[in-house]
């Protein structure tokens, strides 16, 4: 069966949690909450999935401003169906969606090795704050 892309945010979050325990990335991500994954859904404003008949096999979840960047925040394939380019497609259609936007994303450490390989060039100043972490005050320096 011909795998089949669809756009749009309105998943049934069960759905979605399954795919991502059937993937490296729920190892990475809240899924055992599933309001929090609910909102993450929601709040994204451009999602790509990708589906084998009734069942969701691949997601790109992304936020997008359309013209500048794209923060790919989540790319996940069902380990069932891996190796079958479908993380490429997302990317290419999440890219397409985006317009003139460049993409940008933080990698999984299993895949670093792999963004390289399909056109992304690493980028060596990139920070993260945490949630419950806060921004350290530092006294202005004249």
């Amino acid at each position: 069966m011909a795998i089949e892309y669809r756009t749009g945010n309105g998943l049934d979050p069960d759905q979605a949690i399954d795919l991502y325990r059937a993937s490296t990335l729920g190892e990475r991500r809240p899924v055992d909450d599933r309001a929090r994954m609910a909102q993450m859904l929601a709040q994204a404003n451009l999602v790509i999935t990708a589906w084998d008949g009734p069942l969701l096999v691949g997601i790109s979840r992304a936020l997008s401003d359309y013209c500048y960047v794209t923060y790919l925040a989540d790319l996940a394939a069902r380990d069932s169906h891996q190796r079958q380019l479908i993380g490429q497609e997302l990317m290419r259609r999440t890219q397409a969606a985006g317009g003139e936007a460049y993409m940008v994303l933080l990698a999984a450490p299993k895949a670093v090795d792999y963004y390289p390989h399909v056109g992304f060039t690493r980028h060596e100043s990139a920070w993260m704050l945490r949630a419950g972490e806060t921004i350290a005050r530092r006294e202005r320096v004249d």
